[in-house]
């Protein structure tokens, strides 16, 4: 699968001598901007070095949706039934974690999983826009990693603790850049577990497509700029050691890289 046959540009936030900020990657520099990154985002004329800063995660949402039974290979391994709307969660902001840093479980909270998967950046806000606007709202993509306290989300039988579940610090790493001019349908996820293929898996196996889900969760909730829309998983989900370093990779964003441990 290969990008769209547009110019893509990759916006990262990052810190640099104590200041954070935002820009461009030209190869191995980043084309310092000020400004907006989703509106009026203008270069300084300053760059530097891409190994002199550390890249934060590149988007911080007012809110993070994660879409359940959005691919129909899983669908099909696991007998779901064809959902006739987006079915989804929310994640905590607070959940949001940088590239480069730790995933970190609380004790006590049994198997914890990684989900390797494309999340749709906002970037004009959208309420209750139609599928043929919805993209004019998109402005990029990321990689994202949707981990799942496994064993939390059903230990109460009367209640499915989704937002619980989903929602521990660090539990959503994002990055390593929003890239812009993507054609998400020709893009492919894959997922390494300490260096092991584990996913990969076409985006094109989406049930509700890009535009789709933008427009009908734009009915249900007003999408801000910075707001994520995790599109759901595939087939190749596992659990995570203590020590162990999960990477998701999709073709023109590049390779979000973090390292699992646990609370002291």
């Amino acid at each position: 699968m290969t990008a769209a046959n547009h110019t893509i540009t990759r916006w990262v936030r990052f810190e640099h001598q104590g200041t954070t900020g935002f820009g461009t990657l030209a190869g191995d520099q980043v084309v310092v901007h000020h400004g907006d990154m989703f509106g009026a985002a203008q270069p300084t004329g300053q760059t530097l070095p891409l190994a002199g800063v550390t890249l934060r995660a590149p988007a911080r949402p007012s809110k993070v949706i994660g879409l359940w039974n959005n691919y129909m290979a899983l669908a099909a391994k696991l007998g779901l039934a064809d959902p006739a709307e987006p079915l989804y969660f929310l994640k905590s902001p607070g959940s949001v974690q940088h590239p480069g840093a730790a995933i970190v479980a609380p004790k006590g909270q049994g198997k914890i999983v990684f989900e390797g998967e494309l999340a749709v950046v906002i970037g004009l806000r959208a309420k209750a826009v139609s599928e043929v606007q919805a993209l004019d709202h998109v402005f990029g993509y990321t990689c994202v990693n949707d981990v799942t306290a496994a064993e939390v989300l059903n230990r109460d039988a009367s209640f499915a603790q989704w937002s619980r579940a989903k929602s521990y610090d660090s539990f959503c790493p994002l990055g390593p850049c929003i890239a812009t001019g993507l054609d998400p349908a020709a893009l492919s996820v894959k997922t390494y577990l300490d260096g092991q293929l584990r996913q990969d898996y076409p985006v094109a196996d989406i049930r509700f497509s890009v535009p789709r889900l933008v427009s009908l969760l734009s009915h249900d909730m007003t999408l801000e700029p910075g707001d994520l829309i995790l599109c759901g998983t595939s087939v190749g989900v596992g659990s995570m050691k203590p020590g162990q370093t999960v990477e998701v990779e999709i073709e023109g964003i590049g390779r979000l890289t973090n390292r699992f441990e646990t609370a002291d």
